[in-house]
């Protein structure tokens, strides 16, 4: 296969109709003319993140494969909005676009002929897309449109596509996925595998229909009930999958009705009428507790909290109460001196001098100091001042701690009650809305209705589905047990050495294309990988194809534990060993290559395996990946440069012929 060209209009991005020349040049250039057996097969395309160079793969990728080429199983309604969401949203001349379409031209050769295709997709805002299928200029008209499909995914199966269109950041997850489900859907595909079991199945529809003619009159009628009684079973389940359809429709409807209401509601004030009455809840309970606070409050201000308002005034109340405890401590020492005199004058008459006296009056003085004529202004007991103490040392600041977390709390519960009543009354009154809120309830029960009967349509069409398969079985059955019966038809022996041969060449053909998918993989791992990288060798189990990678001393490894580059080194050596295994010849498509690999392994894939990949290799790069260096390593190999420009104005883009560093002059048609 060979894309000759692909045309864009109106596709994401790109506004209007692109046509982008995709062919390979044959043969390099000299001095002395083309260099015979060479050949330039790489298309290189420029573009900074967001100007469209993914739209190039997507729009391949859907002109094939329509509904397949999306990551995911859609319905018929997500199908269209999907299309619909690829139509170019940019405002230029002309208006907002409503339409869009992709033409891709390829050759493909087919028992030993070429011919040229143009598969032509368009479709409308919320509108299915339209397929037309030309064949060497001439429209296949006798194709429908899933036959159109149908022929597309002979040519070129979506499970091949996906490992020659690709995004080089999503391919390492083939290095990740342990099932081995990518790779035996790939091997099979690829290396023709999957025709064996196409044949072997065939071959047992032609054993029972020539195993029918042989059995007996009763048997027969037997079997031919068994094949209505199937027969109604499938059709049971097909009715019953077309009604489920209907009322998941009908879902969709009432959703949109539901959504259409909840919006009117919104903007009728719904939303406040719905929190009216929590809102008048949380105002009651609010209220109730600001009262609680101010009583809290008030209890404080009773007790010991004025103390605690009052610092710098209880702080010399403090001072004086400690002087005028010092006082009375001085003015009973100098009563209890003046009594121990007395006592020494009466039994020591000899004490009793002048000098004496006033020896001790004048040290007293000394002793007492001040304190012996100080006023007191308070007079009260020690008791008294250990009391008022511990009020002004401790239970002030407690009260006040009490005090302040309740005035902080108070503040708070009024500013929430003047909230909650501004959305009360910014709230409409019940009645008003109480008609849409009805009507919303409703729907929602109808809405959970047809789910019910939906889901109750879709047990039963597996149910009828499960009967059909049990009646086939026993049909098999019936035709298992008479087999020798009618062996006696030289066809039918044919046809059972045939299957049983089948089975022992499938088991060959798959255990030597294996080993050729190893040898090959070990080769291009080694081409691709840098110096200081494992040295890896690959053991895929023919049954299963689960693949184990071993290091060069034979120990197995973790895939999840390599590196991102790694495991894109590693998928992209799976992806061109089964090439080249295949011996198929199409073209790969590789968007941003090179993102998640360092230098070392970038110049590896630039230089040993772009040039070699394919026949035509076209390449989604930015300018940080495909730079001037790579640009002048494989300049030989490159047959036509494109640059996509983004106008952040017109919100589109353009492309141009050229590469980023390179003058361009002219325009892609």
């Amino acid at each position: 296969m060979l894309i000759t060209k692909l045309t864009l209009n109106n596709f994401r991005v790109f506004r209007g109709v692109h046509e982008i020349d995709l062919r390979p040049a044959t043969a390099r250039l000299s001095r002395n003319g083309p260099i015979e057996g060479t050949e330039r097969p790489i298309i290189l395309f420029g573009g900074l993140n967001g100007a469209g160079k993914t739209s190039i793969l997507t729009a391949v990728r859907l002109a094939l494969f329509g509904r397949q080429s999306f990551s995911q199983v859609l319905s018929n309604g997500e199908y269209v909005e999907a299309l619909s969401d690829l139509i170019h949203k940019g405002v230029g001349h002309g208006g907002v676009q409503d339409n869009a379409s992709i033409e891709l031209e390829f050759k493909y050769s087919q028992n030993g002929e070429e011919n040229t295709y143009k598969v032509i997709r368009g479709w409308k805002r919320g509108k299915k897309d339209n397929l037309c299928l030309e064949k060497d200029g001439v429209q296949i008209p006798e194709l429908n449109y899933d036959q159109c499909q149908g022929f597309l995914n002979e040519l070129i199966p979506t499970g091949i596509a996906d490992l020659f269109f690709f995004d080089g950041e999503k391919i390492a997850e083939l290095a990740e996925d342990e099932s081995g489900t990518v790779l035996k859907t790939a091997v099979r595909r690829l290396l023709g595998l999957d025709v064996i079991a196409k044949l072997k199945s065939d071959l047992n529809i032609f054993l029972k229909k020539q195993g029918s003619s042989a059995l007996s009159q009763s048997l027969k009628k037997e079997m031919d009930s068994l094949d209505e009684k199937r027969i109604s079973h499938e059709r049971n389940a097909e009715k019953l999958r077309g009604e489920a359809d209907i009322v998941d429709a009908q879902i969709e409807l009432v959703s949109r009705d539901i959504l259409s209401l909840e919006n009117k509601l919104s903007q009728n004030g719904g939303a406040w009428a719905k929190t009216r009455e929590d809102e008048q809840q949380k105002v009651d309970s609010l209220l109730k507790e600001k009262v609680e606070l101010e009583k809290q409050i008030r209890m404080e201000m009773e007790t010991s909290l004025p103390f605690a308002l009052a610092p710098n005034a209880m702080q010399r109340l403090q001072t004086q109460i400690k002087q005028e405890q010092q006082i009375k401590k001085k003015q009973n020492f100098g009563n209890e001196l003046d009594s121990f005199l007395e006592t020494l004058r009466s039994k020591y008459p000899s004490f009793d001098t002048e000098i004496a006296q006033n020896a001790i009056a004048d040290s007293f003085k000394v002793h007492v100091g001040e304190f012996d004529s100080a006023e007191l202004i308070l007079d009260i007991s020690d008791r008294q001042a250990n009391t008022i103490d511990y009020q002004l040392s401790n239970l002030s600041q407690e009260s006040f701690s009490r005090f302040d977390e309740a005035r902080v709390r108070l503040q708070k519960v009024e500013e929430e009650i003047d909230n909650a009543s501004n959305n009360i009354a910014r709230a409409p009154e019940q009645e008003q809305v109480q008609e849409l809120f009805a009507d919303v309830r409703a729907l929602d029960k109808k809405k959970e209705k047809l789910i019910i009967e939906y889901h109750a349509l879709l047990e039963e069409a597996k149910r009828e589905l499960r009967q059909a398969l049990e009646t086939a079985r026993q049909i098999q059955k019936l035709h298992d047990k008479n087999k020798d019966k009618s062996n006696k038809d030289q066809s039918i022996s044919n046809a059972q050495n045939s299957i049983l041969l089948l089975e022992k060449f499938g088991e060959q053909l798959t255990k030597a294309r294996v080993n050729q998918l190893e040898n090959e993989f070990v080769q291009s791992y080694k081409k691709l990988a840098r110096k200081e990288d494992l040295q890896l060798s690959a053991s895929i189990n023919p049954a299963t194809f689960d693949v184990e990678l071993m290091d060069e001393h034979g120990i197995k490894i973790n895939r999840k534990a390599m590196s991102a580059g790694e495991k894109q080194i590693y998928a992209i050596s799976i992806l061109e060993a089964l090439g080249r295994t295949s011996g198929r010849k199409l073209p790969i498509i590789i968007d941003t290559p090179l993102g998640r690999l360092d230098s070392h392994h970038r110049d590896k894939l630039v230089e040993n395996y772009f040039p070699t990949a394919s026949h035509q290799v076209v390449i989604l790069s930015t300018d940080t990946e495909i730079d001037k260096n790579y640009i002048n390593l494989i300049r030989d190999d490159i047959a036509r440069t494109y640059e996509i420009c983004f106008d952040g104005t017109t919100k589109s883009s353009t492309l141009k012929e050229g590469y980023f560093w390179r003058e361009t002059t002219k325009e892609a048609v």
